[in-house]
């Protein structure tokens, strides 16, 4: 049991994690820059918010008694590029991470080896999370990489910045060995 709840806490964690460092890299952009597309074929930031979050609403919207693909979604409408603001961007993108979080913290750990179902196919809980711990840092590192191209070389970076490894490295190194989870010093890097 006592696996499970770490294993709850650590998935917690890393998707937090992942929402900040979406946020952070949205910061950094004038708001008409959300809603730029390269081409027609490509999704702006603001599209693959709003993907995620309607993603995120239909998987965890009742998860553990309904099917993750829920009848009211409307996946193609995702990407259509409708959403008029920052504002609108950032109220879908919280509507989903809350969605999120709210099931996540209503879950027991008793609860992880639970079938649950996405399109009929049946997941464990665990394999479920696992699987959005997967999909949601594959969106949010789109979301990174091309708010970076965007910006260019006003750019703050979000992870080691180039040519500074070996000085972070020298600073963990200079640090007792611990044991936590790696997203707790790489939130406190972000907010600084």
């Amino acid at each position: 049991m006592e696996t499970n709840v770490a294993y709850l806490e650590s998935a917690k964690k890393q998707f937090f994690y992942y929402k900040i460092l979406g946020e952070k890299a949205m910061e950094q952009l004038e708001p008409d820059q959300l809603f730029q597309a390269i081409n027609e074929d490509t999704n702006s930031i603001a599209t693959i918010a709003k993907h995620l979050s309607g993603n995120m609403l239909s998987r965890w919207t009742e998860f553990l008694t309904s099917d993750g693909e829920k009848e009211w979604r409307n996946r193609d409408t995702e990407f259509e590029n409708d959403l008029e603001s920052k504002e609108a961007l950032l109220m879908a993108w919280n509507k989903g991470w809350n969605c999120l979080f709210d099931a996540l913290n209503g879950l027991k750990p008793e609860q992880l080896s639970q079938i649950i179902y996405i399109r009929n196919e049946g997941h464990t809980v665990v394999e479920a999370i696992n699987r959005q711990l997967a999909h949601y840092p594959y969106h949010v590192g789109q979301i990174v990489f091309y708010a970076k191209q965007l910006k260019n070389s006003d750019w703050k970076s979000l992870s080691i910045p180039k040519n500074k490894s070996n000085s972070y490295n020298a600073e963990k190194f200079a640090n007792e060995k611990s044991i936590k989870n790696f997203t707790d010093a790489e939130l406190k890097r972000l907010s600084k």
